[in-house]
């Protein structure tokens, strides 16, 4: 379903356009404390937890490289901010990775599951 169809539907308003956000966190027991969080609060509907993943980056005049972990959360655009002040409360990080994408399109069954598992706060 494209989300633009979705939006102009009754099944919501521009506000609760489903995005996905990327955020790595430096530890699997960090990474799912902070995914059941933002379950438990209603600000995200699902969020997956991926370990292993190897990221190279800047830090402080040097190339850095860690082992970290990546979690995919699904969420709304107007929860995002709530879900970035609350990953930057539970994140070990000076500065966390929170990035958002909007999602074009999408099953429109899971599109309403998401909106409603994130509405419902």
């Amino acid at each position: 379903m494209n989300v633009a169809t979705l939006l102009e539907s009754a099944e919501g308003p521009a506000s609760q356009a489903p995005l996905v956000c990327f955020v790595t966190a430096g530890a699997d027991a960090e990474a799912r404390r902070i995914g059941y969080t933002l379950v438990e609060e209603r600000l995200a509907a699902c969020v997956n937890v991926l370990s292993g993943v190897r990221s190279i980056y800047p830090w402080q005049g040097a190339v850095a490289e860690s082992e970290e972990v990546l979690l995919i959360i699904k969420t709304t655009a107007a929860s995002f901010e709530r879900l970035a002040t609350r990953i930057r409360s539970l994140h070990s990080y000076d500065v966390p990775e929170i990035i958002a994408c909007a999602v074009d399109r999408g099953d429109s069954a899971y599109l309403a599951w998401l909106t409603a598992a994130v509405s419902a706060s």
